[in-house]
């Protein structure tokens, strides 16, 4: 029987090529969305994966969301902790408001979701946990002390997760993506992409679907040993 997986923020940018190369390798797939609810018809209608709302900063609409997705498609064994935001700002000029938002969806989002779905994984002694984490968690970022903050806590939470889990069969890992050339990163300024691909010793932006092999990969029973890892996928730019 096929297993299901659920994608936070699954349908678009990076998260949708996640949730299509998931549904590809064969898993029952649920794409979770927080708002955009044109863009997430279309991704439905498209690609003939389900589509569920809600923000993953509340912690009751997420084992609400969940326990739908369970009842509709089976017990998520795959849970890809995807969705993100920013609110960049210089760290003199970042609101209470702004930090919290990038806190409370990057980084308790991670707890607000894998939370409902554990008990399950350990009754089952399968699981995998994938958290999208970013290069900026790995070293920093001017004007995105929030962002960097959260996804560096994701690490922080894979690996003392991935130690709890492991007896259990459940594995956690992270995924740290460079610049990859979503409409986000591709809606800069043509001379910023210039400066940022001149960081890149591969001489390019990343593509959504080089990050969605990587979660394919350790989403699968032959990851089965990798756990508390986190995959560098950015090109050489920052070698941790």
């Amino acid at each position: 029987m096929a297993r299901t997986a659920l994608v936070t923020g699954g349908t678009r940018g990076i998260g949708a090529a996640i949730a299509v190369a998931l549904r590809d390798a064969g898993y029952k797939v649920a794409a979770n969305y927080a708002g955009n609810d044109e863009a997430a018809s279309r991704f439905a209608e498209e690609t003939g994966i389900p589509v569920y709302r809600w923000s993953v900063a509340d912690y009751d609409a997420c084992a609400a969301g969940i326990a739908k997705v369970e009842a509709e498609l089976g017990p998520v064994d795959v849970l890809v902790n995807n969705a993100g935001i920013t609110r960049d700002a210089m760290f003199h000029k970042m609101t209470p408001e702004e930090w919290r938002a990038v806190i409370d969806t990057n980084l308790t989002g991670v707890f607000n979701m894998t939370h409902p779905v554990w008990p399950g994984m350990r009754e089952r002694r399968f699981g995998r946990i994938i958290i999208i984490s970013s290069i900026n968690g790995q070293k920093g970022q001017m004007g995105q002390a929030n962002y960097s903050a959260a996804k560096a806590g994701d690490i922080g939470f894979t690996k003392a997760l991935a130690q709890e889990g492991a007896r259990a069969g459940i594995t956690v890992n992270a995924v740290c993506p460079g610049y990859i050339a979503t409409d986000m990163v591709m809606a800069v300024p043509e001379a910023v992409r210039e400066k940022i691909v001149a960081q890149i010793p591969v001489g390019r932006l990343g593509e959504a679907a080089e990050i969605a092999r990587c979660v394919v990969f350790l989403a699968s029973e032959e990851a089965g040993f990798i756990t508390g890892s986190t995959l560098s996928a950015n090109g050489g730019q920052y070698m941790a």
